[in-house]
């Protein structure tokens, strides 16, 4: 993992400000993965907290309009709308069954969470189901439930963090295991547990003198999430440019006991970005064309519902048999379109068109390769199979920005079929 800091001045009504830029990169293996940016800590907005006001509700889209304090007003689906419950699954669902003019009216006072962060014309999305995400689990404060991430396979480990979950949350409060918390000892699950129910009770009493719209908790700001979030112990090594930012890293992973805490090194009047070709590998990923190594090729665009992947052979002729050729462009490519989703941070349907194969052995041998390449990714992703034409159809969870949407805007000449 690589962190870099840029301080930027702005000039304003004759007077200058300073803001702290903050840029993370993460490298698999060599490989970049993944690029984070928060410019002065407010630059992400999912997590964030506010009470808002609904505007207007649309009963023929089953969703209203809520005006939390943002420049456009926020998205409130009804399924979001409404206190979740349990089905016969164990699973946290809304009740959608509810009609939305049944659930909110106008000039209705909500507390309310931004799941989705707004994109173009589009108002962020949210819930009035709140989380509060820690390192090793996720408190959910209004619903009564415990969950274990599925990536935790073990069945004996599931009881034991689910068992544990129970035996630490408080009773009207809900738990959810996330896959850090694999093998971590019972007291620091359970610490984990009673700091986010105190954070709770504490914000609790704030909530009734936060005027109408406004932010009533802003999530942790990006050294923090990296924390929370990222930094497990597949991490190896962390470089960064800044002491102060060093300081602030060795010092949280001390307290947890983490071994990245000695992995942090220090490297000062160097673009760390440029040594380890972040920017240049940026540049690629915001063209529509990827080239594999082997001389075959992706084409990725983005509609306004789905993204669409192309896999061509291009350049890569092969040594044996047609089928051959196409198994290892088609192998290769499933390795590479699980880094592109998640450098682009790409969410929503995604369908890939990989090149056609003769046999179903080499089409099931591609889909486990396409499924072995996505587990490593922290945002929720599934893998669907094939459809009837031979298309692969796969979601992943839409969080935050595209790398799109973060470093280029539409085109003025064009009237954004291009982009700068």
């Amino acid at each position: 993992m690589v962190l870099q800091t840029q301080t930027n001045q702005t000039q304003g009504q004759g007077a200058q400000s300073r803001s702290q830029t903050i840029r993370a990169a993460v490298f698999e293996q060599g490989d970049l993965m993944e690029v984070f940016e928060e410019e002065g800590g407010s630059s992400h907005m999912v997590g964030n907290i506010y009470r808002g006001r609904v505007e207007n509700v649309l009963p023929g889209m089953q969703a209203a309009f809520v005006d939390i304090g943002l420049d456009k007003n926020a998205f409130l689906y009804v399924g979001d709308a409404v206190p979740t419950r349990l089905d016969e699954d164990e699973k946290v669902t809304p009740s959608v069954h509810e009609r939305i003019e049944n659930v909110l009216k106008p000039r209705q006072e909500l507390l309310v969470q931004i799941t989705k962060e707004p994109v173009g014309t589009k108002g962020a999305r949210i819930s009035v189901n709140l989380t509060l995400p820690g390192r090793y689990v996720v408190l959910l404060p209004q619903v009564s439930y415990i969950a274990v991430s599925r990536k935790i396979l073990d069945n004996n480990e599931r009881t034991r963090l689910r068992d544990l979950a129970a035996a630490s949350k408080p009773e009207g409060m809900g738990v959810i295991v996330r896959t850090l918390a694999e093998g971590i000892a019972g007291e620091e699950i359970a610490e984990d547990i009673a700091q986010l129910v105190a954070f709770w009770q504490a914000l609790l009493p704030k909530i009734p003198h936060v005027s109408v719209p406004g932010l009533v908790h802003k999530d942790a700001d990006l050294i923090s999430r990296l924390i929370r979030d990222w930094i497990d112990h597949d991490v190896e090594k962390i470089t960064v440019d800044n002491n102060e930012v060093a300081k602030t890293l060795r010092k949280a992973l001390q307290e947890i006991e983490h071994p990245a805490a000695k992995q942090i090194y220090v490297v000062t009047g160097e673009d760390l970005f440029a040594n380890y070709g972040v920017d240049d590998e940026i540049r690629k990923t915001l063209r529509s064309k990827v080239w594999l190594k082997s001389g075959g090729y992706l084409v990725i665009q983005q509609t306004e519902a789905l993204i669409v992947i192309d896999v061509n052979t291009g350049k890569y002729v092969g040594q044996r048999s047609l089928e051959e050729t196409v198994v290892h462009t088609n192998l290769e490519a499933a390795h590479e379109i699980a880094r592109q989703l998640r450098l682009r941070n790409l969410g929503g349907i995604i369908i890939i068109d990989f090149i056609d194969m003769a046999t179903e052995e080499a089409q099931k041998q591609v889909i486990e390769a396409l499924e072995t390449a996505c587990a490593r990714d922290k945002t929720k992703s599934q893998v669907l199979g094939l459809t009837q034409l031979g298309l692969v159809e796969m979601t992943r969870k839409k969080v935050g920005q595209t790398l799109a949407v973060r470093y280029t805007s539409p085109c003025p000449n064009c009237d954004g079929s291009g982009r700068v």
